[in-house]
């Protein structure tokens, strides 16, 4: 069984939930920018909620499946056709062998998610299919995907039948303004009372500077006590770096393993399912919340997909 790239879209590389325990090496996690999406994804083609998926930004790519297979497309909307007839966003999707999957283009959100039920037969390289491509480690040759390249897909262990009624309620639509909740820290005490006001009451706007490893942010500037340079230390996804300029930087999935800058807030995780649809243009404004918060957020979201599984499944 097997995918032949006929075209690869703007960016499409293998993830899944990233690759840890090696940041002590100076290796980034990376995985999907979106974990909700990807994971719903997984669920609705009945694999586990971590199996590699293909993330594709802003333009798809050009798919011919060699073989029957069962789909299902989450995330942005980027207008997903099959054959030239269009498919449904969050539904399970019986795909016929030398059928076609194309996208005619970005309708809301930046990147979707394309699950393949089995799974992509993709070799693990450090417990992890993710791919990671300033240093060309794992996914598919360490890099985007290209023309004529050919993914084998693992051999589906549920009937197809079963898998193709499986749908849900789209979960990203297209706003005007996006609200992205925060934990202060961890040097929030290194800008001014005025400036930490700054931050949480202004609207920002996501610039053309934005990637897997991050995106810039303009508007207005925020106060630093003195400087926001520190001695490097280490980054997690969605936190907020500050440098001197006062423009926020929102830090990704490829984000560097340490670096230099204050950060005033991180993103909570269960909003990252926001963070990783952000384009350029799009505006953004952060609320704070506390940390048990935070912590009760992600337990919901878990709580939610388990609850899909379930559903899903019976």
């Amino acid at each position: 069984m097997s995918i032949t790239v006929l075209h690869p879209g703007m960016l499409t590389t293998v993830q899944d939930q990233g690759r840890t325990g090696y940041q002590q090496f100076g290796v980034p996690v990376s995985g999907t920018v979106d974990p909700r999406s990807a994971a719903v994804a997984n669920i609705l083609t009945g694999n586990e909620e971590g199996e590699a998926v293909l993330e594709c930004t802003i333009m798809g790519p050009q798919l011919r499946f060699d073989q029957s297979a069962v789909i299902a497309i989450t995330g942005a909307d980027l207008g997903p056709t099959l054959d030239g007839v269009s498919i449904d966003n969050y539904r399970a999707v019986r795909v016929g062998a030398g059928q076609v999957l194309r996208f005619t283009g970005p309708k809301s959100g930046c990147r979707a998610f394309i699950a393949v039920a089995g799974g992509l037969d993709i070799p693990l390289v450090m417990g992890s299919r993710s791919t990671y491509m300033k240093a060309r480690i794992g996914g598919f040759h360490g890099r985007k995907l290209e023309k004529e390249d050919v993914l084998a897909l693992r051999a589906l262990g549920t009937e197809p039948k079963a898998l193709a009624t499986r749908a849900i309620a789209p979960e990203f639509r297209a706003r005007a303004e996006y609200t992205l909740r925060v934990v202060p820290g961890p040097q929030d005490e290194a800008f001014t009372s005025v400036g930490m006001e700054t931050f949480l009451t202004s609207i920002y706007t996501v610039t053309a500077e934005f990637d897997r490893m991050g995106c810039r942010l303009e508007g207005p500037e925020i106060a630093h006590e003195t400087s926001g340079d520190i001695i490097s230390d280490g980054i997690a996804f969605g936190a907020i770096q500050v440098p001197s300029s006062g423009q926020p930087i929102v830090m990704l999935s490829d984000r560097q393993t340490t670096g230099g800058y204050t950060k005033i807030a991180n993103v909570i995780s269960a909003d990252f399912r926001i963070l990783g649809q952000l384009k350029s243009g799009d505006k953004v404004r952060f609320e704070k919340i506390s940390l048990s918060a935070a912590q009760e957020a992600l337990l919901a979201q878990r709580a939610s997909l388990r609850l899909l599984r379930h559903v899903l499944d019976n």
